[in-house]
């Protein structure tokens, strides 16, 4: 199964392109899912059809589903919620600090992709279609099972959790109610186990970039692909929307707008184009389709556009990534060199920031943040050297002597 998400700058018409791609990859003959995580839900308008939280067939190998996450943190939340209250308050923890102890950060973001994972696992469909929220809602979203894991052990390690009974004294002597809170403490971190390697699959997760060809929006975009990478999300493809007519040798004042205005949208799609090869991914697909004096609503009108946007090519085709982290160089002495190599496509405008914490490398970029685990060998090294290049960060390392003479 393909699962491919659509995400963009709000208003772009991210919603519009998904519900195109998934209804004609629907109707090439694969059984199709097309599902929201926007809170907007603007999912069903698009369609022109109803659509609830349970998935319902309303094309021929067509099904549509808009999350609720309201009902899920109302459902799914609300129980593991009750028993770490009566956890922490068994423990003496205050009860204003249990309030905000167990109100999770990111818990609607993770509830929902949970959802998505659970219909990709359980349902017939040969690709799921995601329409994500606004870009920065969505990066949000896709960084949270990797937070909220981070989280969770924190405030109930794994070997504290796997030990039944050990602390059913702070549960008020309750082993049933300890024994069910680390059932759901477990569950909670098999789903995101599951989530995170969803995610991370590039055989079979991408995301598609949807954008207008504005300079404030293709900025964005940039940076957006740079924040996925670095979370070793694959982003197969830009789609530009709204692209206005050539108008020739119309003359008209109208004519002369037209003429205006698509120059300067060609000058935004020229540059970006620039900007990719810069950043080092020349050949990431920029599709475009043009803007339509009719807002394409319904199934009929979705199918054109797909067909203007696609043409013959098979949608879910798109660029592959290079694998995060690589490491080259070798040897056992003091003397040998290494150098870890992050794949990410960075613009010459780009703020970076490393540092090494203990045997992970803390990289932010583009104001992302993420903590990535250096591979074994590279833990007993040390800092010697760090680089933008075409192709990513190179972090260069060498033996640290007081560690490498103990192995």
């Amino acid at each position: 199964m393909r699962v491919l998400l659509f995400t963009g700058k709000g208003g772009v018409g991210k919603t519009t392109l998904a519900a195109a791609t998934a209804a004609r990859l629907a109707a090439s003959g694969r059984k199709t899912l097309v599902v929201s995580t926007d809170p907007a839900h603007s999912l069903a308008d698009a369609l022109a059809i109803p659509a609830t939280a349970e998935p319902s067939e309303v094309d021929t190998g067509l099904w549509v589903s808009q999350v609720d996450t309201r009902a899920l943190v109302d459902s799914s939340w609300f129980e593991l919620r009750t028993h770490l209250h009566v956890l922490l308050g068994g423990a003496g923890v205050d009860g204003l600090a249990v309030e905000e102890l167990t109100v999770l950060p990111g818990a609607e973001e993770l509830l929902a992709l949970i959802e998505v994972h659970r219909l990709v696992r359980n349902g017939p469909w040969d690709t799921v279609v995601v329409d994500c929220a606004p870009t920065a809602d969505t990066l949000r979203l896709l960084a949270v099972p990797e937070a909220f894991a981070g989280y969770l052990e924190k405030l109930f390690p794994t070997h504290r959790r796997v030990v039944r009974g050990v602390l059913a004294g702070l549960a008020g002597g309750d082993v049933a109610r300890w024994d069910a809170v680390v059932d759901a403490l477990g569950e909670l971190a098999g789903q995101l186990t599951a989530v995170r390697a969803l995610l991370a699959d590039q055989e079979r997760t991408s995301v598609r970039l949807v954008l207008n060809p504005e300079r404030v929006v293709a900025a964005e975009t940039r940076r957006t692909l740079t924040a996925l990478a670095l979370h070793g999300i694959r982003v197969d493809g830009m789609a530009v929307n709204r692209l206005v007519p050539d108008p020739g040798d119309d003359d008209t004042t109208a004519g002369n707008w037209l003429r205006a205005r698509r120059g300067e949208q060609d000058a935004v799609l020229g540059e970006l184009r620039d900007a990719l090869e810069v950043m080092g991914v020349p050949g990431l697909p920029v599709r475009t389709v043009s803007y339509r004096a009719e807002e394409p609503v319904g199934l009929g009108a979705l199918a054109a556009l797909a067909h203007e946007l696609y043409g013959d090519d098979d949608p879910l085709a798109g660029a592959a990534l290079a694998p995060l982290v690589s490491v080259e160089g070798a040897g056992r002495s003091l003397d040998a060199e290494y150098r870890l190599r992050l794949a990410l496509p960075l613009g010459p405008e780009t703020d970076i920031d490393l540092a090494r914490v203990g045997d992970e490398l803390a990289v932010t970029v583009a104001g992302r943040r993420r903590l990535v685990a250096l591979p074994p060998v590279l833990r007993r090294c040390e800092v010697t050297d760090a680089s933008a290049e075409a192709d990513g960060l190179v972090v260069c390392f060498r033996p640290d002597p007081r560690l490498w003479m103990r192995s």
